[in-house]
């Protein structure tokens, strides 16, 4: 429950209409800015007060009438949706079926007055002490939609193009708005219409008000954000302090004290038990939950604690003919809960309290009319021994009725009459001599006004700066990130700048002019293998190439078929150094296709990261050393195939003999 009571620090506008109306054309506002008891008065339009709402953001909007503001529903709810994100619209008076502002204001001691600029006054001083009900067309849940800000239907690209590009500027969008939100941890749930390259629009249902959202509303380009808070059916009227509804206490005194509180429909509400609370702890949780029409006891005569409660709250009392049972108040409370017997008591005084009353209570129900509070002309009968009729009596005079004017006949004045007369006429020249004192202190208020205008000024300045400093923390909050996503970036180009630094390398290696680069030195650019495998062969070449004329060196060639010995020489290479020794097939392969093949610790290879250089003349030299062994195996075929055609061809003479 909020048991808030005191004023408000903040700016409150109070509005009454001064002249025209709003369904008319042009209505003027008597306007009052209160705040710290400061008061500025002002006469204005509708859209220069609308301005000003804008520009100052007071805390509450106050008026005894909401279509003082709006010519109907809709209007209001437009006018709701323009006030900025901290100010409440409050209509003092009521909710649904609105009170007198008179009635209101004397009810809560607030001067007033029947003119506009009074009646304004009034509403504003009214609303900073919690009076009034909140006036709301939204709910709690800000809608937060990302969507497109331009047509797919046409475009300087090909259309394709063109709507994938903006799906996928929507997605990034909406991405970066749940990121946000994530973020600044809120609750939300989110609904995409996915198409083609991305989204088409993605809303976000957000339980946070609009000031909590970490966006706002734009369009550019082919995005387009909208902020909008939720519309509720209907207008709904919140209080600004909850109200305390009359209730029936029992009270159970001792070292334990115990308090037991139950409504006028006989529902308990609360229980409460504490041996260290004092009095007044437990007033304070009584009047956190309701106001006291009965305080009960459960042994009679009354404990004088317990009298002092009802005293307390100028409350009727209540205690049994004799002493409680405790078979009966276990009956009584079977269906309730409660921690101790303490407790147990002080519900049982209550609901035996109310039992006594509850024909009473249904009666004054009866002849209550539904414009009125049934709780406070029940607690006046109950706690206050008046009549029915005369609370209803009371309840409905207009207490701001003016008298009504009578015709006298003139006669001749007492002696009384005459006194009062006298009296009258020196009250009226003492009343001159105060204006007089008046206008003396005329000056000296002046120059208090114009001190409280300069430190209204000032604070209206310090909330300025204060919104500057919010700006302030949330700008070094996006330089932070930003610095962050450049810090990112920078370990992105430094990989590439090592990355390009290979590559040029590579360049040199492979580009005729590497003897300029290598300034005479004897080598020759070698391409490293790890394996003699197809995978290994297809990374080397996606790495740096495998092109026609290359010394290749394989690290390990042993394994391979003569499918992969085929993959390798369909890049016909120079010369393939290997270490380990190849395969039947493999070696079968490379020769038919007159590949050289040399052992690598023939030649001296130097690496340099991914890459690698042998000199040339031991590259030649690995090239003529195959090239020998080469011819050598030819001869070698051919004699084999020699023989093997001669003994093939006796062994046919011999079958024929």
């Amino acid at each position: 429950m909020n048991a808030r009571t005191s004023a408000l620090d903040s700016l409150v506008f109070g509005v009454d209409v001064q002249s025209g109306d709003v369904r008319g054309d042009a209505p003027s506002y008597a306007l009052v800015a209160l705040e710290d008891e400061h008061l500025d008065r002002d006469v204005v339009s509708f859209r220069k007060l609308q301005r000003l709402i804008s520009r100052e953001e007071p805390a509450i909007v106050a008026t005894d009438n909401m279509y003082e503001l709006a010519a109907d529903k809709n209007a209001l709810v437009r006018f709701l949706r323009s006030l900025p994100d901290r100010t409440r619209l409050v209509q003092v008076t009521g909710a649904e079926r609105p009170e007198p502002l008179s009635r209101v204001a004397s009810r809560h001691g607030v001067p007033y007055g029947k003119k506009p600029m009074k009646e304004a006054e009034a509403a504003a001083r009214l609303a900073a002490a919690n009076v009034g009900y909140e006036v709301s067309a939204f709910t709690d849940t800000t809608m937060v939609k990302v969507s497109r800000g331009r047509s797919t239907g046409k475009g300087g690209w090909s259309q394709d193009r063109y709507t994938r590009r903006i799906h996928g500027n929507v997605k990034s969008a909406a991405r970066e708005v749940e990121s946000k939100l994530k973020e600044a941890g809120l609750s939300y749930e989110r609904d995409v219409t996915e198409k083609y390259g991305g989204y088409a629009n993605a809303t976000f249902a957000v339980e946070a008000p609009p000031e909590e959202i970490p966006a706002s509303d734009r369009r550019s380009g082919d995005i387009r954000i909208e902020i909008e808070r939720e519309r509720r059916d209907g207008i709904e009227f919140e209080p600004l302090v909850k109200r305390r509804d009359h209730v029936v206490v029992g009270i159970d005194p001792g070292t334990t004290t115990a308090a037991a509180v139950v409504d006028l429909e006989g529902t308990v509400l609360d229980v409460y038990s504490s041996r260290t609370a004092d009095t007044a702890d437990v007033i304070e949780w009584l009047i956190e939950r309701g106001r006291p029409i009965v305080v009960a006891a459960d042994v009679t005569p009354m404990p004088e604690t317990v009298e002092k409660f009802r005293r307390s709250f100028d409350a009727a009392g209540w205690k049994p003919s004799s002493d409680l049972p405790i078979d009966e108040k276990l009956h009584r409370t079977r269906n309730e809960a409660y921690d101790n017997d303490h407790e147990r008591d002080a519900m049982a005084a209550a609901l035996f309290a109310y039992d006594a009353h509850e024909d009473q209570f249904e009666r004054v129900s009866r002849k209550v009319p539904p414009q009125f509070d049934r709780g406070e002309v029940i607690a006046r009968v109950v706690a206050g021994g008046e009549s029915v009729e005369a609370v209803l009596r009371d309840l409905t005079e207009d207490e701001e009725s003016e008298a009504e004017e009578t015709e006298h006949e003139p006669r001749e004045l007492t002696e009384e009459e005459k006194r009062i007369k006298r009296l009258e006429a020196q009250v009226g020249r003492l009343e001159g001599h105060v204006e007089d004192l008046k206008e003396t202190l005329g000056d000296r208020d002046d120059r208090i006004e114009e001190f409280k205008r300069e430190l209204s000024d000032a604070r209206r300045e310090e909330r300025r700066k204060a919104r500057e400093r919010r700006e302030v923390n949330r700008l070094e909050r996006e330089n932070g990130r930003l610095k962050r996503e450049l810090e990112a970036e920078r370990e992105q180009v430094d990989e590439l700048e090592t990355k390009f630094a290979r590559l040029k390398t590579l360049w040199k290696l492979d580009h005729s002019n590497f003897a300029d680069v290598a300034e005479g030195r004897d080598l020759v650019p070698v391409k490293v293998v790890d394996q003699f495998t197809k995978g290994a062969i297809e990374s080397a070449d996606e790495r740096y190439g495998l092109a026609s004329g290359d010394v290749v060196y394989l690290r390990d060639a042993s394994g391979a078929g003569w499918r992969t010995a085929e993959l390798l020489a369909e890049t016909e290479p120079r010369i393939v150094l290997r270490d380990g020794g190849l395969s039947e097939a493999a070696d079968e392969v490379l020769f038919d296709r007159e590949i050289p093949v040399g052992p690598a610790a023939d030649v001296t290879i130097q690496e340099v990261d991914e890459l690698a250089v042998a000199r040339e003349s031991e590259v030649e030299a690995a090239i003529e050393d195959w090239e020998a062994r080469a011819e050598e195996r030819r001869r070698e075929q051919k004699t084999a195939m020699v023989d093997q055609i001669i003994s093939e061809h006796r062994a046919g003479e011999g079958q024929s003999d």
